[in-house]
């Protein structure tokens, strides 16, 4: 997790997220930084939307608990419209995947 630590404090510092800025985060954290693991980081988080991917990992615990809260209400099931979170949901999942390795 602090790999994924290190690259969301560089975003929300305005900074490139490269090997070195990520290694240099793990370091002062005093945490040996494998090099490998910073390459899979650094690669998979090229071309994601972190804001979104941040967006949607905040939405979707929200989502996946809403269906809970309404199970003991038949009614309210089915006057309910279709989700059309439901894509976003999966979109989410593709993104957080590329975002975790």
């Amino acid at each position: 997790m602090e790999y994924i630590y290190s690259a969301m404090i560089l975003h929300s510092a305005g900074k490139e997220i490269t090997e070195a800025a990520v290694s240099g985060i793990l370091k002062a954290a005093g945490v040996e930084a494998d090099t490998s693991r910073v390459k899979a980081l650094t690669a998979s988080l090229e071309g994601v939307d972190i804001e979104e991917a941040m967006k949607v990992a905040v939405a979707a615990p929200a989502a996946a608990a809403a269906p809970a809260e309404e199970a003991g209400s038949k009614e309210s099931q089915k006057e309910e419209e279709p989700e059309e979170e439901a894509v976003s949901e999966e979109d989410a999942a593709a993104g957080l995947g590329a975002l975790f390795g």
